[in-house]
């Protein structure tokens, strides 16, 4: 926050001074020159190191929270209706957004005129993207592109604009299918498998915290050049940004959830609240699954009465594989984005942004930040520079707060309603007043 608000006062400043004949307008030229000579570089610092790990943070991700159902071999109907209700849950999630950011346009509250400075600024990066948005592919090349034939070549074309392939969705494809994979092999035989992919997961968010140290510097230096460029113009379109995410989020937490928990678990969602609000009020001060993963499963099994087994499946692995929060805030982030630049996508184009941003939700980490290089490589995916992601990083943290507690919402959801579908378990567990 304070690189955010350093970055966006002195940048603030220097346009203003440029625009209105201050000291800085007959340095006009070098300011320019300093914002993409030392500033901007310096800020781009900061997302290399993460644009180095995104693949292989998301490969390893997807496999490890697919692998992580291999139980539902072994208890059978519970992970079976996990799965269901989570891709449910996912889906309405992802609807939800995109139809925010269409009907309520917030990346169109930036001037005509400073949409096209930052164009230009960016090196035109977007306008490749419009021109390739005219050239669609049909539906059913693009289906057929989700399956790579060499997953190594769409690895390392995920985030060129030219690739004629899946790019960064067949990759999340091919994981998918090597997690199910994993799942359905006897554990003996993929732990060294298993233990490879552990290992890249968390060697890659080692390098995604050395990148987050940076992030204060980084946050200063990219905010500074767009607020230098935009003025005024970026608080107004922040501000709607941010009232669409939340607004987004408040709907699913406060309208799906409780129809969801009428309709398929049978439960007053009035008493439901009561009891998850430690395990909700947690995950909005830590924004973090993980670190709220021991609250919730007291919550679940002490104040929801949700039998022990089947909180213990379905939270550890929703942790990591239900995040309808993530998925709320990386669509409309990610559609956004897409306006501020100009980039106009189709319904088929939107339709695989919804499914990468689901698909990206097995791969978040349950961790603060942990959704930054999803959005980045979904953003790269479609045209738009990835410093754009600097006009909407100095809030992240506040968004994260939010969509965290929708995301151990949700998990708590999805065990009450797979706890009422097992009538033989419920009904030594009756729901406490």
């Amino acid at each position: 926050m304070v690189g955010l608000v350093l970055g966006l006062t002195l940048g603030l400043l220097a346009g203003w001074s440029v625009a209105t004949g201050g000291p800085l307008e007959a340095h006009a030229a070098n300011l320019s020159w300093w914002i993409d000579g030392l500033v901007q570089p310096v800020g781009r610092i900061f997302l290399r190191i993460i644009f180095m790990v995104v693949i292989p943070l998301i490969v390893s991700a997807i496999v490890i929270g697919v692998a992580e159902m291999g139980d539902a071999r072994t208890l059978g109907r519970i992970g079976l209706r996990t799965l269901w209700v989570t891709l449910l849950l996912s889906g309405i999630s992802v609807v939800l957004a995109l139809g925010l950011v269409n009907v309520l346009q917030p990346g169109r509250a930036i001037d005509e005129t400073r949409r096209v400075q930052l164009v230009a600024a960016y090196g035109g990066a977007s306008e490749k993207s419009i021109e390739c948005a005219k050239e669609a592919k049909p539906i059913s090349k693009t289906l057929l592109d989700l399956i790579p034939e060499n997953p190594l070549a769409e690895a390392a074309n995920a985030f060129n604009p030219d690739n004629p392939g899946g790019g960064l969705l067949a990759v999340m494809v091919f994981s998918l299918f090597i997690g199910v994979a994993m799942a359905l092999s006897p554990p003996e035989r993929v732990a060294v498998l298993r233990g490879f992919f552990d290992g890249v997961f968390e060697v890659s968010m080692r390098v995604i915290g050395f990148a987050l140290k940076l992030a204060p510097l980084g946050v200063a230096c990219l905010s500074f050049s767009v607020a230098a460029r935009l003025g005024l113009d970026i608080f107004r379109t922040l501000g709607f940004y941010a009232a669409v995410v939340v607004g987004g989020l408040a709907l699913h937490q406060f309208v799906v959830y409780p129809v969801v928990l009428v309709l398929l678990a049978r439960r007053s969602p009035a008493e439901f609240f009561r009891g998850a609000k430690e395990a909700i009020v947690t995950a909005f001060s830590t924004s973090s699954s993980n670190a709220t993963l021991p609250v919730s499963l007291r919550v679940a099994e002490e104040k929801l009465s949700i039998p022990p087994r089947i909180a213990r499946f379905v939270l550890t692995v929703g942790a990591s594989a239900n995040q309808n929060g993530t998925a709320i805030y990386e669509g409309i982030t990610v559609l956004f984005l897409a306006q501020v630049f100009g980039v106009e996508l189709t319904v088929g184009q939107q339709l695989i942004v919804a499914l990468m941003c689901i698909m990206a939700g097995i791969g978040t980490a349950g961790v603060p930040g942990g959704s930054l290089p999803l959005v980045v490589g979904v953003l790269l995916t479609i045209g738009v520079p990835a410093e754009a992601i600097a006009i909407i990083l100095g809030i992240d943290r506040f968004l994260d707060m939010c969509r965290t507690a929708l995301n151990v919402t949700g998990d708590l959801v999805i065990a009450a309603v797979v706890a009422k579908g097992e009538s033989s378990v419920t009904r030594e567990y009756q729901p406490v007043a």
